[in-house]
C-alpha cells in the first residue's frame, strides 16, 4: 500500500471524488484512503462487468481475486500502522447468508458479526462499532438497514495530529469577500521557515494556489489550499492533491516577488529587530462534518453495475446472488491551535439480486480569509488521508457574525 502506485492511485481516487463532490458553495470533507481499500476489497470479490468497473475505479492492476482483496488489507494494515492513524473493519453478515471461507479469511482484521434481522438491535450493534472506533466523532453506520440486508462491509479512519508549532489564537475579521466583516476564530503563528511553509504554484489546470504546509509532530500535515476567487472548490482541492505531490512547479515564500505573489499571499518590507525574513500565517478555525452517497458518482467508484439487483455481482463472496443496495460516508474534521482531527467512516450494504523595530526585513504574510481547501497528508508516503473545502469557518467566541 505504501509504494508510489497505491499511493497514487488512492490520491487520483480522491482527486476526482473531490472535483465530482465539492461545489465550493458549503463546507465538507472526505477520504478517498478511507473507501479505496474497501472498493478494493469488494473488487476481489466480484465479478462480470462489476468487477471490470471496480478494477477501473481503483487506478491499479488488481491481478486476480486474490490481488485485488491482498490490496484492500495491505491498504488498511499500512495506514494502522502510521503514527497518529487508526483504521480498521468490521463484517456483518446475515445469519442466514452463506459466506466463503476464503474471502473472509482474506479480510483485515476487524470485527466478524451476524444480522439477527431485527433492524434495531442490529442497528445499535454497528452504530456502537462506528462510535468506538472513531472515539464518539460518528455516532451512526452511515448505511441504512433494512430486513433483508444481506452484508455489511465497514472501514473506519481517523487521524491525529499535533502541531510542532502552535497557533496563537486571536480574531480574524476579513475586509472583503464572502466573510467580509465577519469576525472569526482566526488562528495566526509567525516563522522563519518561508520555504518550507509556504509554496505558490503559478500554473495548474485550477490555475494559480498557494499552499501552506502546517506539520505535525507524527509525520502528518495538513496543507491549506487557496485559489482564485472564482475557481469551484472541487478543482482547487483536485489540483492541490497534484500539488503536494510536486506535479507542478511552484515556488517557496524566499523566491516571491515583491506585491501580491499568489493567492492570498502579499510580500512586503516590515520593521524589525533584525533583517531576518519572515512569514505569518493566519488561517480560521474550523470544524467541517459532511455525509456522501457514493452512489450518486456510481461511475466514479465503480459501482455502476453492482447495484443491478436482476443478479448477482460478488460470486467470491456467497454463492448466493448479491448487489450493492447503499454506499455512505460520514466524516468530520476540525483544525484548531493545538493540531488537527479527523475522523470517518464507510460502509457499503447489500442486499439480495434479484518590541521598536529597529531594520528592515522582508515579511510574507500568507491569510486565508474566504474559502478554501485542506488536506491532511501522511508525509513520508504523500498519502491524502483527508480532503475538505471550509467555507462556514468558525465565529470569535462571544462576538455574533453577521
Amino acid at each position: 500500500m505504501t509504494d508510489a502506485t497505491a499511493v497514487g492511485a488512492v490520491n487520483a481516487l480522491t482527486g476526482r471524488w473531490a472535483r465530482a463532490a465539492v461545489s465550493g458553495a458549503e463546507s465538507t470533507v472526505l477520504t478517498g484512503a478511507g473507501a479505496w481499500p474497501l472498493l478494493a476489497l469488494l473488487a476481489g470479490a466480484a465479478g462480470g462487468p462489476a468487477r471490470g468497473e471496480l478494477e477501473d475505479a481503483l487506478g491499479v492492476g488488481a491481478g486476480g481475486a486474490a490481488g485485488a482483496t491482498a490490496l484492500g488489507r495491505e491498504a488498511v494494515e499500512a495506514m494502522a500502522a502510521m503514527d497518529g492513524v487508526a483504521a480498521a473493519t468490521g463484517l456483518w453478515t446475515r445469519h442466514d447468508l452463506p459466506v466463503r471461507p476464503e474471502w473472509e479469511a482474506e479480510l483485515p482484521r476487524g470485527v466478524r458479526g451476524v444480522l439477527s434481522g431485527d433492524t434495531e438491535r442490529d442497528g445499535k450493534e454497528l452504530d456502537a462499532w462506528a462510535s468506538r472506533c472513531t472515539d464518539g466523532a460518528i455516532d451512526r453506520m452511515p448505511v441504512p438497514l433494512t430486513p433483508v440486508t444481506q452484508l455489511v462491509l465497514a472501514g473506519a479512519l481517523t487521524v491525529r495530529t499535533a502541531w510542532q508549532q502552535p497557533f496563537q489564537p486571536g480574531f480574524l475579521r476579513p475586509g472583503h469577500g464572502p466573510w467580509r466583516d465577519r469576525s472569526l476564530a482566526g488562528l495566526t503563528r509567525k516563522t522563519g521557515d518561508l520555504d518550507g511553509v509556504l509554496r505558490v504554484v503559478p500554473d495548474t489546470p485550477a490555475g494559480p494556489l498557494t499552499l501552506s504546509g502546517v506539520a505535525g509532530g507524527n509525520g502528518i500535515d495538513v496543507h491549506l489550499v487557496l485559489g482564485a476567487e472564482d475557481v469551484p472548490g472541487g478543482r482547487v482541492l483536485e489540483a492541490g492533491i497534484g500539488a503536494v505531490a510536486g506535479e507542478y512547479s511552484g515556488r517557496g515564500g524566499s523566491a516571491l516577488a515583491w506585491g501580491e505573489a499568489g493567492p492570498g499571499v502579499t510580500v512586503m518590507e516590515a520593521v524589525s529587530w533584525d533583517a531576518t525574513p519572515s512569514l505569518v500565517l493566519t488561517t480560521p478555525q474550523f470544524t467541517v462534518t459532511a455525509r456522501h452517497d457514493l452512489l450518486r458518482h456510481a461511475e466514479l467508484f465503480g459501482l455502476r453495475t453492482a447495484q443491478d439487483t436482476s443478479r448477482g455481482h460478488f460470486p467470491g463472496i456467497s454463492p448466493s446472488p448479491l448487489a450493492l443496495s447503499s454506499g455512505q460516508q460520514s466524516m468530520t474534521a476540525s483544525f484548531s491551535a493545538e493540531g488537527f482531527w479527523a475522523a470517518a467512516v464507510t460502509a457499503f450494504a447489500m442486499a439480495p439480486g434479484s518590541a521598536p523595530p529597529q531594520r528592515k526585513a522582508r515579511l510574507v504574510k500568507v491569510v486565508y480569509d474566504r474559502p478554501f481547501g485542506f488536506l491532511a497528508v501522511h508525509r513520508a508516503t504523500g498519502l491524502v488521508l483527508t480532503a475538505g473545502w471550509v467555507t462556514e469557518p468558525e465565529a470569535a467566541q462571544g462576538v455574533f457574525r453577521k
